[in-house]
Order: structure tokens, then C-alpha cells, then sequence
């Protein structure tokens, strides 16, 4: 048996096999119904891309302060994030 392949072609003696580009496509199923939607998040944001503005506030005041002081200086920002992540309905 004699199997050469190309760029992007698979052949066997004289017969094309595929395509690595083309050919038969895949099943394409229909999109399963992802459940009930948040009221509070109707767009599905992650919660690692909610409230950025108040995310990178606090992150940027644990970096600027030391370890031992940053948690009470930093608490209001801290408070302000959870409060915003909550408001897209995420349990924090």
C-alpha cells in the first residue's frame, strides 16, 4: 500500500483520501440550550472579566502596599470590588 502525503492532501496510489483544509466538514450540531439566563448578567460575562476598573483598583493597592498594612488599606477597594461582582450575580 502506497500513502503519500502532501501539503494539505492526503493520497493512497491514485486516490485523494483528504483534505486537510476541505473536504467531508463535521457534523455540526445545533447549539444546546445553555439553561436560564442571569438576570443580572444577561451577556454571561466570566468572573474574571467583571468590573475590571474595580478589580485592577484593588489589585493595584495590595501591590503598592506591604503585606501586613495592605489589608486594611485596602479594604474599601476590596469591599467595592465584591460589591460590584455581586451586582453581576456572582457569590464572592
Amino acid at each position: 500500500m502506497l500513502v503519500l502525503v502532501t501539503v494539505g492532501h492526503v493520497w493512497q496510489g491514485e486516490q485523494k483520501l483528504s483534505t486537510w483544509w476541505g473536504g467531508s466538514s463535521p457534523e455540526t450540531k445545533p447549539a444546546a440550550d445553555a439553561g436560564p439566563v442571569n438576570p443580572l448578567n444577561p451577556q454571561g460575562i466570566k468572573p474574571c472579566c467583571a468590573c475590571p476598573d474595580t478589580k485592577r483598583a484593588r489589585d493595584e493597592c495590595y501591590m503598592q502596599n506591604d503585606a501586613d498594612v495592605a489589608n486594611e488599606k485596602c479594604k474599601a477597594l476590596v469591599a467595592a470590588h465584591v460589591q460590584c461582582m455581586r451586582g453581576y450575580g456572582f457569590e464572592v
